[in-house]
């Protein structure tokens, strides 16, 4: 219940005035369906059937009830709507300004099925609460309908029903985990729905993993969901066959055994069983939510399991900062980042500590064999990671959580793993008027590709040609740091030159700092320096045509003489 509770005040938390509303009409509801029970029953008994007192009451309660029922319906369907639309775009906002590294660690399927499926199930659980709230009036109604009738019966009513409710709560609680149960299967079928999507062509160059993976993974996790769904579902027409014996087994004591121990009229006999049975159509309803409220109290679970509730804020006080203009220099004191170890037997890989600056009109380039740490310090650099040790600062400025959002808007980046928008989010109209076109023609994908309307005509095309795109956009934000995470790997010849030999050169002209992680040795003397990463730290530092004189002089590997054995 106390799940329920802090369900409920969560999904009214922020609209008092509108409740105050809905309170009221669904009272109007309830005592209207007293009026038209007692009005009905005084009817079959054949009291006032002559009289037009009893039928303006007739005509005016079914009225007020009907007009009540629709307002309180239509104030409740309201307020669901923007509830969701409110709960939606803050889930929004939550995801795009959580720490990047929290964002990571749980993973694009836990975010999408959050986003999704979370949601989803609390639209619906909110699109369920006018029919609750107006059932629940109509309960209420009746029950104050059948103590007027007889309190005694009516106590004798209310102790029945507390010791069938507090089997139906422990009914509840295992529908309510068999619920989780089913939100944890989805996760995990989700995951692999990824993975099918996204390993399309791995999966059908090798017959084996695409049987095993279909047959055993997909499977698995489908056959987990149905099982649970079945269990779920098993218990639910569980915990409705125990409410119907319940409220059948209180009509038959009302109608065979409350007349031998109570002098109940004959009026009153047909009343508590007419309003029993009047009750059965909003018990089932509030029955039917069962299973709708319980999704929506895991979904709420697994928002706050992600970190994403929306009583804890995460958006930066005060007003937004400009980027700082000038000349700028990033410096990294002692910098740490840390990843969490994934085993006893797994060493946490560590970046830094790195003493290093960059500033502006320097063109510096990245390089590093895998696993050296080169995306990580692309990360740190860009603010997406803050360090765990020492410190990054900017123009003298440490940088910390209030202003790392302010400290990223310094950085234009194409990262390895890059993401093209169709659509030029967030731009000066004025700059994509006059400078998109150039950049398109620079980078020779004008033939391709336009600019309508402030978005790409098509971004349909091949990851070299995306990559181009995605370099337009970049240009375009004209941001102080330039960070290109190999830009250059699914390029050909001709793109390259134009990638190091004029753009890059250009770039360092304009005064901006540019970062390039590469592993083309032939264009290292076109930056100012080369950073050489490994196993997180920086090993080695030169300038640039130092380190490509180095690579022309470097002895070639003669081949191995085979054996004539």
């Amino acid at each position: 219940m106390m799940k329920l509770y802090r369900f409920l005040l969560f999904l009214l938390r922020d609209a008092r005035a509108m409740m105050v509303l809905m309170v009221l009409t669904g009272l109007l509801a309830g005592l209207s369906s007293v009026g038209l029970l007692a009005v009905i029953n005084k009817l079959i008994n054949g009291a006032g059937t002559t009289s037009e007192g009893f039928a303006l009451a007739f005509i005016g309660l079914a009225m007020l009830k009907v007009s009540s029922n629709y307002l309180s319906q239509l104030l409740l369907v309201t307020f669901a709507q923007k509830t969701i639309l409110k709960l939606g775009m803050d889930l929004c906002w939550k995801v795009v300004r959580a720490p990047y590294r929290t964002l990571e660690r749980r993973g694009p399927h836990e975010i999408l099925a959050t986003l999704t499926d979370d949601t989803n199930a609390m639209a619906w659980a909110v699109n369920g609460l006018p029919g609750l709230a107006i059932n629940v009036a109509i309960l209420a109604g009746c029950s104050l309908y059948l103590a007027w009738l007889s309190w005694q019966a009516f106590l004798g009513v209310v102790v029945l029903a507390v010791l069938g409710l507090l089997g139906y709560r422990q009914l509840y609680q295992r529908v309510l985990q068999s619920s989780l149960a089913v939100r944890e299967s989805k996760g995990v079928l989700f995951e692999h729905f990824r993975s099918l999507t996204e390993g399309m062509k791995e999966l059908m160059l090798h017959r084996g993993r695409r049987d095993t993976f279909v047959e055993q993974d997909i499977r698995q996790a489908a056959e987990a969901l149905r099982r649970h769904n079945l269990i779920t579902t098993t218990q639910y027409l569980t915990t409705d066959s125990w409410t119907q014996v319940l409220f059948y087994g209180l009509i038959g004591v009302i109608l065979l055994l409350f007349p031998r121990l109570l002098s109940l009229s004959g009026e009153s006999l047909t009343g508590y069983a007419f309003a029993m049975l009047y009750m059965i159509g909003p018990m089932w309803g509030l029955l039917g939510m069962v299973p709708t409220l319980s999704r929506g109290q895991v979904a709420l679970e697994k928002i706050e399991s992600l970190g994403l509730a929306l009583d804890e804020g995460t958006r930066e006080g005060g007003a937004e900062r400009p980027v700082a203009q000038g000349s700028h220099c990033v410096e990294f004191s002692q910098a740490v980042f840390a990843y969490e170890s994934k085993g006893d037997d797994e060493r946490p890989f560590n970046l830094g500590p790195l003493d290093l600056s960059i500033r502006s009109g320097e063109l510096v380039f990245i390089i590093g064999g895998n696993g050296s740490g080169k995306s990580t310090f692309v990360k740190l650099l860009t603010g997406l990671y803050l360090p765990h040790q020492g410190q990054v600062t900017l123009n003298g400025e440490a940088i910390v959580p209030a202003t790392q959002d302010w400290y990223r808007q310094h950085f234009a980046a194409v990262f390895s793993d890059f993401y093209l928008f169709k659509k030029l989010l967030g731009l000066d109209p004025s700059l994509v008027a006059s400078q998109a076109d150039g950049w398109l023609k620079t980078l020779r994908i004008n033939h391709k590709v336009t600019i309508q309307d402030g978005e790409y005509s098509t971004i349909n095309l091949s990851q070299g040609q995306r990559k181009r795109l995605a370099l337009v956009t970049a240009m375009l934000e004209d941001r102080p740091f330039y960070v290109f995470d190999e830009w250059a790997a699914d390029q050909d010849p001709q793109y390259k030159d134009v990638f190091y030999g004029e753009l890059l050169p250009e770039l360092r002209a304009r005064g901006k700092g540019v970062i390039v992680v590469t592993h083309d040795d032939r264009y290292f003397h076109v930056g100012d320096r080369v950073l050489k990463l490994d196993d997180g730290r920086v090993v080695e530092a030169s300038s640039g045509s130092a380190f490509s004189a180095g690579f022309r002089a470097a002895p070639m590997l003669k081949p191995v003489a085979r054996s004539s054995g």
